[in-house]
């Protein structure tokens, strides 16, 4: 039997009710040298899953585990394929019907690339809500992915051996394991490379843990303190890590400060602000600060946080689930 060229990797924790659009979008590609292999990541609707699965039962290597998190479920994912191409996909989120017919052509226009990443249409969370996911600039380097002028689209295509080099996921994160990994591939030598044609549609789940931003900016904030010492870094680099580290932490207490605000804890609002303010300077957060200890609880204070105080100053990390 001939091995496929790509091997499609979907993780499942509780999304029997979307995989199934998931898979229709996969088995819609005009490419169609590629396995599907779907992992049970210990799900607690595995009984609605199976179910879900059951018409392509076929079609699909089904892979069934104890939980894992994410990062382990996509390695358990890999070591089952038999791909050189890995193409993730989580099991909420969809693909154009050429999605891989034009993935699998930028690497192969690109020898010397080893991952390759759309652009995408983000939707769900509000009532119609649409937008595109953050727009990269620029080389994708080291640097970059820290600053966040480039952010790797979790729906890949790469290379296996790529992956493998780098060491796989990191099963320890729990979140934002697609950053860490990215940073690895490029210490370990990858190139990474993008274009802006629109081939995922990302899902937003409202409760989910990406659209947590303190949960989001504290555990990108770990994937930072692991590199201090996981990979060797020049000097200007450490720098740009340590100021991209104060700037996370910052925001992560300034969404804090806002979560506090919005309960009506006035006194540890100002606090966790007081604390964003010492690592991330911001006119905005002196302002906030000052309402809060002269007028608290009144609506021009709401005003300031409605009209989008430190949105522009905390974009969150959207790299991960």
């Amino acid at each position: 039997m001939k091995t496929p060229r790509v091997s499609v990797i979907v993780p499942c924790y509780n999304t029997a009710n979307f995989v199934s659009a998931t898979l229709e979008s996969v088995f819609a590609q005009t490419y169609t040298d590629y396995e599907i292999i779907v992992v049970n990541d210990g799900s607690p609707d595995t009984v609605e899953l199976e179910r879900v699965l059951a018409p392509w039962a076929d079609r699909i290597v089904y892979v069934k585990t104890t939980n894992q998190g994410l990062a382990g479920a996509r390695n358990n994912g890999i070591r089952a394929s038999k791909g050189e191409l890995i193409a993730l996909l989580d099991s909420d989120d969809l693909w154009e019907p050429n999605y891989l017919d034009v993935q699998v052509r930028k690497l192969d226009e690109n020898p010397s690339a080893d991952v390759v990443y759309p652009n995408a249409l983000i939707f769900g969370g509000e009532p119609e809500a649409r937008s595109h996911f953050i727009a990269s600039t620029g080389e994708v380097t080291f640097t970059s992915l820290i600053q966040e002028t480039c952010v790797v689209m979790v729906s890949v295509l790469a290379r296996r051996s790529a992956l493998e080099r780098a060491g796989l996921f990191d099963s320890s994160l729990r979140s934002c394991e697609d950053f860490d990994m990215w940073l690895r591939c490029i210490k370990s030598g990858s190139r990474i490379i993008y274009h802006d044609q629109v081939l995922v549609c990302y899902r937003r789940r409202k409760g989910s843990l990406s659209s947590d931003p303190v949960w989001m900016r504290d555990h990108a904030a770990k994937v930072l303190i692991k590199m201090r010492d996981a990979v060797q870094m020049t000097p200007e680099e450490r720098d740009i890590l340590e100021a991209t580290l104060r700037r996370f932490e910052g925001e992560r207490l300034f969404h804090e400060g806002k979560r506090a605000f919005r309960a009506g804890d006035i006194p540890t609002a100002i606090d966790r602000l007081q604390q964003s303010n010492s690592r991330w300077r911001s006119v905005r957060i002196r302002m906030i600060l000052f309402l809060l200890r002269t007028m608290p609880g009144l609506i021009r204070a709401a005003y300031v946080w409605k009209s989008g105080a430190g949105q522009d100053d905390a974009a969150g990390h959207s790299g991960s689930r």
